[in-house]
């Protein structure tokens, strides 16, 4: 029978980002994106079983048996953290884990642009963090957290499900509250956490339509709210917002949206072409009048062109960021085109040789 500590270790080892475990396929690990099988026999439904009982707290166990999905967090030694998800298909238990590094990176080893330094510390406004599953927009906000908590005074909450970085106080006090432990939900923690005193919330995802509305009302009422979206591109992020309330609020949200919102920080990570591993492309939108009349204008469509020629103030597209990277050999011209906003544009570009 196998034993899910050494594949632990082997992750660990190897610096692989996740572990997967589904029956019929021996273990598969992502390396630099890649997936690869492990050695062994398939997994049976009493492998996958008893791997998943070896790791799982009672409480989710419970949840797994009774919705067919759970996610929790789960220290592994010294070594590192793991999010998982364990879920039933097909009637078999299978599980992914991801793993979290245990060391915080800097702004600098993430590559994220120099102007993100400042606005974290605004005293007010909403900041966006956003890309799709597996981009490092955890990493990204745990790094703003960390800057914020080593250098300055502040009370940051953060709510997450599970709570993957843990911040030790530091100038800051950091407290982190966990859905379905601490909390029952985001919005239930976004409710309360205004009588908490706080200068800093990090909401770990906008889900829903209430936890929207209260991140952009402690936005407007004086505090830093860190948050993510699974959405690529800034003009895509103010829509999406904005589409998640009804028709008849949409004119109030965009009006409310253009007032909050400071910036949207966008993020793809990609396979490098130089060394082994995966870097990450960043598109950069700051809030200016310009943006803030389009937004409040439903003009979303403009922001693109407004960051084209915003570069001195640090803005940048990702399409931009992914020519640059391909340019300096770090990435391949297909890794480019597969990540691109607009492909024929990139395209035409690439090809034209001009920026």
């Amino acid at each position: 029978m196998p034993d899910i500590f050494p594949l632990l270790d082997l992750v660990v080892e190897q610096n692989a980002s996740d572990l997967h475990l589904t029956v019929g396929r021996p273990p598969v690990i992502r390396l630099h994106g890649n997936l690869q099988s492990l050695s062994g026999p398939p997994l049976k439904p009493e492998d996958t079983d008893k791997l998943i009982r070896q790791v799982i707290p009672e409480r989710n166990l419970k949840e797994l048996e009774k919705v067919g999905t759970t996610d929790f967090a789960y220290p592994h030694k010294d070594a590192g953290r793991f999010r998982v998800s364990a879920y039933r298909q097909r009637g078999n238990g299978g599980m992914a884990m991801r793993l979290i590094p245990s060391r915080l990176l800097t702004f600098e080893e993430l590559g994220v642009p120099a102007v993100v330094q400042d606005l974290v510390l605004r005293p007010r406004g909403l900041f966006l963090v956003t890309g799709p599953t597996g981009s490092g927009k955890t990493t990204t906000l745990a790094t703003m957290v960390d800057h914020i908590n080593s250098n300055y005074d502040r009370h940051i909450v953060t709510v997450e499900d599970p709570i993957e970085y843990y911040h030790q106080h530091k100038k800051s006090i950091i407290t982190q509250r966990e859905v379905g432990i601490d909390v029952p939900d985001f919005a239930e923690a976004l409710r309360r956490v205004l009588r908490q005193d706080p200068n800093v919330i990090l909401v770990g995802e906008m889900r829903d339509l209430e936890t929207i509305s209260s991140a952009i009302i402690a936005a407007e009422t004086g505090h830093l709210v860190l948050a993510t979206l699974h959405t690529t591109g800034s003009a895509r992020t103010v829509d999406r917002i904005i589409d998640v309330f009804p028709p008849d609020q949409q004119e109030q949200i965009r009006v409310q949206l253009s007032v909050s919102l400071i910036a949207v920080l966008s993020q793809v990570l990609i396979s490098r072409a130089d060394v082994p591993g995966r870097i990450a492309a960043y598109e950069m939108m700051i809030m200016t009048p310009a943006i803030e009349n389009h937004i409040r204008k439903n003009e979303t469509f403009k922001i693109v062109s407004a960051i084209q020629t915003s570069r001195k103030q640090g803005m940048m597209l990702l399409d931009e960021h992914l020519l640059e990277l391909q340019r300096s050999g770090k990435i391949s011209y297909e890794s480019m085109m597969a990540k691109a906003q607009m492909p024929k544009d990139l395209e035409a570009r690439a090809g034209g040789g001009g920026l």
